[in-house]
């Protein structure tokens, strides 16, 4: 049966992983509504454009295994065209085209406008930028630069997104501005690592110089801080969180290990002294700064001993999130070369030790929050509540404040002030004051 051309069916772009990857989505979908196509994000269409990660190994089998169930539609006849982008495809795609054939063409990440060819669109670049916001409209990630320099040996992410390349300033000003005037109110800035941010563009870490721009943004009422770096973190940045209202005192900064040898081994930069002294440093100059972070157990030759000293400094540390996770054996990194000798079921056993520690540090520091006001912005209704988040949380990975929703209207992207009236692990409930 002939098909008919791509300009005249419904386009599904389907995102997985993390958000840079919802970002290239958004990108995407902009550039094919350009085109005057028809375009969903994440329900049923003619054609599929599977967005995939390449990061971990669960990572990878989420994203096998949505090539294959749309590639099993194709082939029932529910779905016309597979294509495939990003991070997987990148990394894998002689493998994949010879694995799975039946994709019409996989592209890498850097491929933009040869898979709107191959969708019958055109790259416009008059729109370098601009995105359809798939988030929910009050906030949305702000991607300040693609790629990292970073050497670390357990990371597969620069053979999948190249080197670091910042986004000039005067651009992700104008993106926000844009943003602000679809009715985003919280910006999240999003890179590989935001510490490198202006090294490769203005030969200096100008994160700072970045934010005191965005923070001119009419509209724009809360920026947040995602991944950033700990070696080499610009200290220029603690000081405008302390003095500038609209940024959050929040920021996640992935540590991954305490142990000296585990950290030298896994190429970070620092040590056990070095990063406990950023770590003093962050509270001394913002003292109301929530920090998240997120740990790897099970790495090639981490200890009995090395594990405990880990448990021992979250303890000590007492994160106010945090993320953990089991070390994935990726070819072509260095520490592919080391033995990966620890078993899944002892990594698990190390994850959930680590998070139970963690779940109680998260109990107790919600507890003293018991009595107190909060600002905090409504992201939707869910049953019996509306579920808002402090300025210390950020959408989908950490605390929630719960309001009843009885005789109460509450707009989503809208702030109000709220008193914590009851808490649990990960949850706050609270009144409107």
């Amino acid at each position: 049966m002939r098909t008919k051309s791509i300009g005249k069916k419904k386009i599904n772009i389907i995102t997985l992983g993390c958000s840079k990857n919802v970002y290239d989505s958004e990108v995407l979908i902009n550039q094919l509504k350009a085109n005057n196509k028809e375009v969903v994000h994440e329900q049923k269409g003619d054609v599929v454009v599977i967005n995939t990660c390449g990061f971990i190994d669960n990572a990878k089998e989420e994203s096998i295994n949505t090539i294959l169930e749309c590639v099993e539609k194709k082939e029932q006849g529910f779905i016309e065209k597979v294509f495939v982008t990003g991070c997987l495809s990148e990394r894998y795609k002689p493998d994949l085209e010879k694995e799975i054939p039946n994709v019409d063409q996989y592209f890498g990440t850097r491929e933009l406008p040869l898979l709107l060819k191959a969708l019958g669109a055109d790259y416009k670049h008059e729109l370098v930028g601009e995105r359809l916001v798939t988030t929910p409209r009050h906030y949305a990630y702000l991607k300040i630069a693609e790629g990292c320099d970073r050497p670390c040996s357990f990371c597969a992410i620069p053979l999948m997104r190249g080197k670091h390349i910042s986004t000039p300033i005067e651009k992700l000003v104008k993106e926000a501005q844009a943003l602000a005037k679809g009715g985003t109110k919280e910006l999240i800035l999003i890179a590989q690592d935001l510490t490198y941010y202006g090294l490769d563009l203005y030969k200096k870490r100008a994160l700072a110089d970045l934010l005191k721009e965005l923070v001119k943004v009419d509209g724009i009422e809360w920026i947040r801080l995602h991944y950033a770096f700990p070696t080499g973190f610009p200290h220029d940045v603690l000081e405008l969180m302390k003095d500038e209202t609209k940024i959050c005192n929040y920021l996640d900064i992935p540590l991954q290990h305490i142990s000296d040898s585990i950290l030298a081994s896994m190429k970070r930069g620092t040590n056990k002294e070095k990063t406990n002294r950023l770590l003093n440093e962050f509270r001394t100059i913002v003292p109301d700064m929530a920090i998240r972070t997120t740990l790897i157990v099970g790495y090639p030759g981490e200890t009995k001993e090395n594990f405990e000293e880990l448990k021992e400094w979250v303890k000590e540390q007492r994160f106010d999130r945090l993320g953990c996770f089991t070390y994935s054996h990726e070819e072509n990194t260095t520490a592919y070369q080391l033995d990966d000798s620890i078993s899944d079921k002892e990594k698990m056993e190390r994850v959930n030790q680590i998070m139970e520690i963690q779940s109680q540090i998260s109990w107790e520091l919600n507890q003293e929050k018991i009595g107190k006001n909060f600002k905090c912005i409504i992201d939707r209704k869910e049953g019996e509540y509306f579920v808002g988040r402090t300025e210390y949380d950020s959408p989908d990975v950490d605390n929630e404040v719960l309001i009843t929703a009885k005789d109460l209207y509450l707009s989503p992207g809208s702030f109000v002030n709220v008193k914590i009236t009851k808490a649990e692990d990960f949850d706050l409930y609270g009144e409107l004051v």
